[in-house]
């Protein structure tokens, strides 16, 4: 299991370019990739998302690639330019029988004779660079994994947590049925006692009934078989390579429904106490899972 906050950085240097590369992620339901990088580098910008997207499934990615040159810069010549000038000045000096040479040094001082010459990407620095990039990318899954292993200890701390609540409420609910058959007979020898004049006959299968069917209706059996295995599955995906955040979403989502189910079929205060402590975990997970990959 990995995080999906990190930072990855890397240097490489070659013959006549050095380029540096940053990755930093944070949570994001999906891969967001934000790419920082000059216009020289645009060609290599399918080839930078398809690698990370190979590498990255799930968190905004923002990535600075600095490419700086290192040897000799070269100019180009506006030939078309100098040209016209040249030309413009020997059609002065021919209608007003003017003298004089062409100075070089006023020719390279015209604006847009001369310009710094467009460096295209060639395939081998391509190549380094996105060497680079992968290197990065391994700085940066480093760290996620260290982060999801830190989370992956706090998750289990929690299901721990839930796991001691359920022996709590089996043995809250092992006493369910006696518990209903005197609130009912107590309402029933109630009923009696204002009715003294009155003979009253009571029935014990009905009485066995009734306390059948309220003992059925609040039954948590299922749930709390449920909810164990919702939590070995959960501590079983936690372990997991690969992405596992929106499998740990849907355990929690199930969860979260169960403790509600627990919750709303009984009364007793032990097991509305255990219901109300597994949903306070239940939401400590949710928030922690919100941060893995």
């Amino acid at each position: 299991m990995k995080s999906m906050t990190g930072f990855g950085r890397s240097n490489l240097t070659g013959e006549a370019f050095t380029v540096s590369v940053e990755i930093k992620t944070v949570n994001n339901r999906f891969l967001d990739v934000h790419l920082r990088m000059g216009q020289d580098l645009a060609p290599l910008e399918m080839n930078v998302r398809k690698l990370i997207s190979s590498r990255l499934s799930r968190g905004r990615v923002d990535v600075s690639i600095n490419l700086e040159r290192t040897g000799g810069t070269s100019y180009e010549i506006n030939r078309n330019l100098i040209a016209g000038y040249v030309t413009a000045l020997r059609e002065i000096q021919t209608e007003f029988n003017l003298s004089g040479d062409i100075d070089i040094n006023t020719l390279t001082r015209l604006p847009g004779a001369l310009g710094a010459a467009r460096s295209s990407i060639d395939e081998p620095v391509a190549e380094q660079i996105l060497r680079a990039v992968g290197d990065s990318l391994d700085d940066l899954e480093q760290m996620r994994a260290i982060e999801g292993a830190a989370l992956a200890d706090e998750m289990r701390v929690r299901l721990a947590k839930i796991g001691a609540e359920i022996p709590v409420i089996e043995d809250a609910a092992a006493g369910i049925v006696d518990a209903y058959r005197q609130r009912v007979q107590k309402r029933v020898n109630e009923l009696l006692a204002r009715g003294e004049n009155q003979i009253v006959e009571l029935d014990t299968g009905r009485l066995g009934q009734e306390v059948a069917y309220l003992a059925d209706r609040s039954d948590i059996t299922e749930e709390l078989a449920r909810l164990r295995s919702h939590l070995e599955q959960f501590s079983i995906t936690i372990a997991s390579e690969g992405e596992v955040g929106k499998r740990l979403d849907f355990l929690l989502q199930e969860l979260n429904r169960e403790a509600n189910t627990v919750l709303s079929k009984s009364t007793e205060i032990a097991i509305k106490d255990a219901g109300l402590a597994i949903k306070a975990e239940i939401e400590k997970l949710r928030e922690q899972v919100q941060n893995v990959e």
